[in-house]
């Protein structure tokens, strides 16, 4: 497993910013650099909450997606998602070889107040596999939640 350290500065308070990563429908355009078929959650952000993150496949159009649980939430200056396992048109799978080898897995968001706007740091466990693909995304992903959020 590697970590994958990103960084962006926001100049807008760091509420807003917490609002608008986690909102429904900022959360759906932000993220829409990693599925361009589109993201949403099913869940909660409160601490022990299952999330799912779900969207189509690009390959075969079936639902697919991430299980995980808030393991932690300090609103508005942290946020940890443990991610344990996968979704396939569907089905949850926690028990597949495939998902044992890179469980569990961490996204940590950490908002600081910073030169009168928001430093949001994302730390994430990655699959060596997905580290190029994973340092291409989140600058993108950031500079979204950046626009967005600074409207």
């Amino acid at each position: 497993m590697e970590k994958i350290h990103e960084s962006i500065l926001i100049k807008a308070p760091r509420e807003k910013v917490w609002n608008t990563m986690l909102d429904d429908a900022t959360y759906r355009d932000w993220t829409s650099v990693f599925n361009a078929g589109g993201s949403s959650y099913e869940g909660d952000w409160s601490e022990g909450s299952k999330m799912k993150f779900i969207g189509p496949d690009p390959e075969t159009g079936k639902s697919g997606g991430m299980l995980a649980r808030v393991k932690e939430n300090r609103k508005p200056e942290f946020l940890s998602i443990e991610h344990y396992g996968i979704i396939n048109d569907g089905v949850e799978d926690t028990t597949s070889d495939e998902v044992k080898k890179w469980v569990p897995a961490f996204e940590n968001y950490t908002f600081t107040e910073k030169d009168g706007g928001t430093e949001v740091t994302v730390d994430v466990d990655t699959e060596k596999d997905y580290v190029t693909l994973f340092k291409d995304m989140w600058p993108k992903a950031l500079a979204r939640l950046k626009e967005l959020a600074e409207k």
